[in-house]
């Protein structure tokens, strides 16, 4: 057992459905599979499921626990600090690339 850090700039969303909270209220959550760390405080950039970015959030508080099926399971809470221009989407999405996500296909 072990916990998986998270980059301190990257926090991809694996379901649109929690993307589109976040995007649409200000505020969201979304959960993640094992124990991970995220900064809480901090702001990050967000990625679609897609591997591109949209936002700046900033991480409200991260919670791993293991849940009633015995999953190791982290829930990161976050509010919408604002969305990124088309531009700054552009050179985000390709520096993560580079950098996290591994060459485009």
């Amino acid at each position: 057992m072990g916990f998986a850090t998270e980059f301190n700039s990257v926090c991809k969303f694996k379901s649109e459905q929690e993307l589109y909270e976040l995007l649409e209220y200000g505020r969201g959550k979304m959960m993640k599979s094992g124990f991970r760390v995220f900064p809480t405080g901090q702001k990050v950039i967000a990625y679609t499921p897609a591997n591109e970015a949209i936002a700046i959030v900033r991480i409200l508080a991260s919670i791993a626990e293991i849940n009633f099926q015995g999953e190791e399971v982290t829930q990161v809470e976050m509010e919408l600090v604002r969305k990124l221009t088309d531009e700054e989407a552009k050179v985000q999405t390709a520096l993560a690339f580079e950098m996290f996500f591994g060459e485009r296909a």
